[in-house]
């Protein structure tokens, strides 16, 4: 479980494939208090870490993640976004974050306004109910709160700070972001879709 609040951005040392996985190497200083078979969050995705130094560690992706997520679309050099689950007395400053993306979404587009930035993403019509204005979602990996939703996009709001600790300040219009809806959202959908459904029977 994490939070939504970035720790570190990593950088993609090296990338190998084997077979239908990939194992990446990653940069950071939180790998000299990494741990073999830990949870770390990489762009919002959950994986294990393999092996470590001391400035680097390796996870790795199997195809079903490298399909629902961007992690396919890194390169070396790139910057991820990287948090470590949660401990049981820290605070939730963000909200909760499985580490299980849900799709992947593009940037649409990109607004510097007097001191924040505005990004809009693409929706898929099939998530379009479990995004709410001023609810939470987790992009690559950053609990952020939800503004100006529609059918088919929704804003997020970036404040200095999250913008030059983060990736977000690489983003380009058509960059493609991991997105984790809220899974309190979730659990709320699916009873609802189960009791239309059970109502329906008995109409």
């Amino acid at each position: 479980m994490f939070t939504g609040i970035i720790e570190n951005l990593g950088k993609v040392k090296s990338i190998q494939q084997e077979g239908s996985n990939v194992h990446f190497e990653i940069e950071t200083s939180l790998a000299k208090d990494s741990y073999i078979d830990q949870s770390i969050a990489h762009n919002g995705v959950c994986l294990t870490v393999v092996s470590n130094t001391e400035t680097s560690y390796v996870v790795t992706a199997i195809d079903e993640t490298l399909k629902r997520s961007n992690l396919g679309n890194l390169s070396v050099g790139g910057l991820v976004n990287l948090e470590r689950c949660m401990l049981p007395n820290t605070r939730m400053d963000g909200h909760m974050v499985q580490g299980h993306v849900d799709t992947v979404v593009q940037c649409q587009s990109i607004k510097a306004l007097d001191g924040s930035w505005e990004y809009r993403f693409s929706l898929p019509s099939d998530y379009a109910n479990l995004i709410v204005d001023k609810g939470s979602v987790s992009i690559n990996g950053v609990s952020l709160t939800v503004v100006d939703p529609t059918e088919d996009s929704f804003g997020v709001a970036i404040i200095p700070y999250t913008y030059e600790h983060t990736n977000f300040k690489t983003f380009e219009i058509g960059h493609e972001v991991n997105i984790e809806f809220d899974i309190i959202g979730k659990y709320v959908a699916k009873q609802m879709a189960a009791f239309n459904r059970k109502s329906q029977r008995h109409n």
